[in-house]
């Protein structure tokens, strides 16, 4: 493991704007569960999460645009994040913190209604069927974003694989889920406009990279 990394899981240590449960610790009642507004944002704002938020750049980004919002990025990678938990905190972003995790104990943290909306942002789309249940749109995935998601909550899914993309929305139409809006490429069409706060504006990591090489990002906005 390089210097870098091990330095950067030190100072996540030190963050206070991060959040390292154990195991242990998420499948009992966690501490934080229904006291996010109370104990960490000091508000009563909506609660926006990011799911596999890699370097937190939606949650950074959304946090500066909507002050009148909290948001929490969700990644086991905390070497990743530590980007985003950084800028959050050296710039005074006090509605944006994050919490190192796997994406299937997410529904141990949070309380029924507590939170407002989800993004997924370039999620490994898990493409072999062998691995069909860690896509994080399988419907097992869905039903434990609904244990916490208030109803009439907006999950947003951006993402490079149009495999993912048509995987989703295939799904979502068999389940009949909501679909609110849906684009095969939001940079190549000009008759698309997106009506999602920032959608072209913020890129990930991942995103620039993807771009960069000519691929088309897809979109999807839908409730379950």
């Amino acid at each position: 493991m390089g210097k870098n990394k091990l330095a950067r899981f030190e100072e996540n240590k030190k963050l206070p704007n991060v959040f390292q449960p154990t195991r242990e610790e998420a499948m009992a009642q966690y501490e934080l569960k229904g006291k996010w507004r109370e104990k960490i944002f000091k508000n009563n704002n909506p609660i926006v999460l990011e799911l596999g938020c890699g370097k937190g750049e939606y949650t950074v980004g959304l946090a500066k645009a909507f002050p009148e919002k909290n948001f929490i990025g969700i990644d086991i990678k905390g070497a990743r994040f530590w980007f985003g938990a950084k800028e959050a905190h050296t710039t005074g972003l006090d509605n944006a913190c994050f919490l190192r995790t796997q994406i299937e104990l997410v529904d141990c943290f949070f309380n029924e209604n507590e939170v407002d909306e989800i993004w997924i942002t370039f999620p490994d789309p898990q493409i072999k069927y062998r691995r069909t249940k860690h896509r994080l749109t399988h419907p097992d995935f869905l039903e434990r974003y609904k244990k916490f998601l208030k109803p009439g909550g907006i999950v947003h899914l951006k993402t490079d694989s149009e495999f993912l993309h048509g995987y989703t929305l295939g799904l979502l139409q068999g389940l009949g889920h909501e679909i609110i809006t849906s684009h095969h490429d939001i940079y190549g069409a000009p008759e698309f406009e997106p009506q999602t706060p920032l959608l072209r504006e913020i890129q990930t990591y991942y995103e620039g990279l993807f771009s960069a090489k000519g691929k088309t990002i897809t979109y999807i906005q839908f409730k379950i």
